[in-house]
Order: structure tokens, then sequence, then C-alpha cells
């Protein structure tokens, strides 16, 4: 659980610099790659982590312009990329000048629980990560390059003349 504004903007710059390689590498094409029919394409599961942004920021009372969760998904992988990073600045800015380290603190009612405002941030860290995992795993059976998110991934290394780390 976050317990500063700041703390979570440094986490937050990590987070949202890494998701934001992933939709930068999304192509076209890739946005339907599918792990089995009737799941969720690449390109939901992306417009899902846009739209969740605000959906999750907004049930705290936080205001910002972002892409709605019902709103209908982008043709093109570069509007969801655009996309995340517009929403992502903005819910970055909406902190900065409507909250303070106290607001943390605040509990709201979240699916049904009572949530620390604090806590809300780090589940959306969470949730962001969580479907950057899926969407990499797509983006491979897509065959695209995925860049390293925590450390290199498979092509970086071999861009550094190493061998892969073993499975």
């Amino acid at each position: 659980m976050f317990t500063t504004i700041q703390s979570f903007i440094q986490t937050w710059q990590h987070e949202g610099q890494s998701t934001q390689k992933i939709m930068d590498t999304l192509t076209d094409e890739s946005l339907k790659q599918q792990v089995a029919q009737d799941h969720r394409t690449l390109g939901q599961i992306a417009w899902h982590v846009v739209t969740s942004l605000h959906e999750m920021m907004s049930r705290t009372g936080l205001e910002f312009e972002a892409p709605e969760h019902e709103s209908k998904a982008p043709s093109t992988a570069k509007e969801i990329a655009d996309g995340y990073r517009q929403a992502s600045s903005a819910m970055v800015d909406a902190l900065q000048e409507q909250w303070t380290d106290e607001t943390l603190k605040e509990v709201k009612d979240m699916y049904g629980e009572q949530w620390p405002n604090g806590l809300t941030l780090s589940i959306l860290a969470s949730h962001q990560a969580h479907h950057r995992g899926q969407m990499t795993i797509l983006m491979r059976q897509a065959g695209l390059r995925v860049p390293g998110v925590y450390g290199p991934s498979r092509e970086e290394w071999q861009e550094f003349g190493m061998e892969p780390p073993a499975l």
C-alpha cells in the first residue's frame, strides 16, 4: 500500500514506462491474437489496461480525462498505445493536483470491499503487471519481439551476444 503520492509516482514511472513499451510494440495484426477461441484478444486486453485506469480511479473520486471502461476499443495499435500514454499521464497529473498523502488513507468502496486509496494504487499497478504478462505471451504467439520489463527479454539477451538463461 502506498503511503505517499511521490512513492506511487516513482513506482508508476517504471510500471507505466514498461506498459508503454509493450503497447508501443503491438501491431494492428497482433491485436487479433488469442490464446484460444472465446478468450480475450491481445487488443481487448490492451484496451482493458487503458480503460481500467479511469475505471478504477474514478471510483476513488479522482477526476481526469481518459477512455472510459465501456468505450469501444480502437481498431489500431497506435490508437491503443496513444490512449494508454494519455490516460496514464492524465491520471498522474490528477493525482498530483487533487490528492495529498492524507488522501491515500481515505477508504472507498471498491468492488464491494473497503480499500484505502493507497491500496487501490497498489492494486492498479499490480493489475497492469498481471495483464502485461498475458500480453507478452500473446505477443510471442503473434511473432512480435517482446521488450524486457523487469530485465532483458530473450531477444535482448541474444542482442547482447549472450545465451538467454536456461529454462
